[in-house]
């Protein structure tokens, strides 16, 4: 297993303990969580886009889940379902074609 210095799941402790696997462990700081779950988001997304598959996308809604229940991100409900009703969703697969 190679250096790391990031956010993990809550579980990733105890899955490397039952392994024998060495580690140290620290709880990150508020504004710290906040910086590291915007890096786990860019990190997960690129996953995501390589592998195109579903396991990547539930690991970028824990993400979002996990950045809602930040204070500054707690509207998110109200505001998506405000912006669903003013401008619609992606189900018409509408692609439209001009210049900025």
């Amino acid at each position: 297993m190679g250096k790391y210095n990031k956010l993990v799941r809550d579980k990733i402790p105890e899955n490397l303990d039952s392994k024998g696997i060495s580690y140290e462990k620290r709880i990150a700081s508020p504004e710290e969580y906040k910086e590291e779950l915007f890096k786990k988001l860019n990190e997960e997304i690129n996953e995501f886009l390589e592998a195109k598959n579903v396991e990547e996308l539930a690991d970028i809604q824990e993400v979002i889940d996990a950045i809602k229940k930040l204070p500054e991100f707690s509207d998110f409900d109200s505001i998506k379902a405000k912006k669903l009703e003013e401008k619609g969703g992606f189900e018409k697969k509408i692609i439209l074609k001009g210049e900025k």
